[in-house]
């Protein structure tokens, strides 16, 4: 009797909708718990990135915040420092599909109440009028006076060509409020347009996938070209990430998961490609390994006052310091912006 060879049937790939289920679960149910603010940061981001990339959730999905939205009055009442995640999950989770009316009333209780008059930054002010305008609570999501002085800090671009995750990450949400996530066009002009190629250029030399997703956005949300090295780098990242099931600490990379597979959905390509589970995962990916930007930094450092602003002659000196892989990665940062010398010369810090 001959042999009996059995052949596996491919499992078909998982849905949109069983992806979505099984983040939604993750996030609200397993992995932190309601009263803690991280909870309120990772939901308030994963709601986010479906609704500004023109999503529906499925009803699955939704019915993971059904007991977080029957009690969102009273958190809000409770816990009104965290006003701007409250309203922003509230918001989204109607946008997406979920049955309710609440997030109006609770945007005019949150504007009358004065919530953003505890706020010193211009940033987290232009989340919340952004907010309230969303719930109709103001007229207008940005004043005048408020804007402008938005748009004077996006317009220095010298800023962005320093090693300065705090001010990079304000950069792209500024142009995310300003644009509403690419509802409108911003009209950031020349300097902001090169703020964001200096920002990316220094976030693919470090090797942060998370920061030049969200630069990429910020470009495609302003109707700007995204640099195609750019978004190559970042789909690779994306891809190689690893998602398991386990009931460690969630200390991990979620947050460059999201953003990178955010870019994704934005642009149009396939995003959330590693099966998922509905319960708590790890998100992690591999260490960046060349280390340039801080072997550039230090060997600048000690040339002193013999270091030159000049890119054509730095760079011979580089290949001399840098290991072959660190020099080739820099060399694509140069070759994705036309402009790269500029932005070295402020990036030198040569005769200051």
């Amino acid at each position: 009797m001959g042999e009996v060879i059995q052949f596996e049937v491919p499992k078909a790939a998982p849905s949109e909708a069983e992806q979505q289920t099984a983040l939604a679960l993750c996030f609200a149910r397993h992995r932190r718990i309601g009263d803690d603010v991280f909870w309120l940061k990772e939901n308030a981001e994963f709601l986010t990135i479906h609704e500004t990339a023109g999503k529906r959730l499925a009803a699955p999905a939704l019915e993971a915040y059904e007991s977080y939205y029957a009690d969102v009055e009273n958190r809000l009442r409770f816990f009104p420092q965290y006003y701007r995640f409250l309203l922003s999950i509230a918001l989204d989770l109607e946008a997406l599909g979920f049955e309710g009316n609440r997030a109006e009333a609770l945007c005019h209780w949150a504007a009358q109440a004065g919530l953003a008059d505890a706020e010193l930054s211009d940033l987290q002010r232009a989340e919340a009028g952004r907010l309230f305008a969303r719930g109709g609570a103001r007229q207008t999501a940005l004043e005048p006076a408020l804007a402008a002085r938005l748009r004077r800090f996006m317009a220095r671009s010298e800023t962005f060509s320093l090693p300065n995750k705090k001010a990079a990450y304000e950069l792209t949400h500024i142009v995310f409020y300003l644009s509403d996530y690419g509802k409108s066009d911003p009209q950031i002009g020349a300097a902001a347009l090169r703020s964001l190629m200096f920002a990316g250029t220094l976030a693919l030399i470090d090797e942060n996938a998370d920061l030049l997703a969200e630069v990429c956005l910020a470009l495609r949300f302003a109707g700007q070209a995204v640099p195609p090295a750019w978004e190559s780098w970042v789909q690779a990242v994306q891809r190689q990430f690893q998602v398991r099931a386990e009931a460690s600490p969630p200390v991990d990379d979620y947050h460059e998961y999201l953003t990178c597979n955010w870019f994704a959905m934005v642009s149009g390509g396939d995003s959330f490609v590693q099966p998922l589970s509905g319960e708590r995962m790890i998100f992690s990916k591999s260490r960046g390994h060349h280390g340039v930007l801080r072997a550039v930094s230090e060997h600048l450092y000690n040339l002193a006052d013999r270091r030159l602003g000049d890119w054509e002659v730095m760079r011979g000196a580089l290949e001399s310091r840098l290991a072959q892989g660190a020099y080739a990665h820099l060399l694509e940062a140069e070759a994705a912006y036309a402009d790269f010398g500029t932005f070295f010369e402020h990036f030198a810090r040569a005769g200051r």
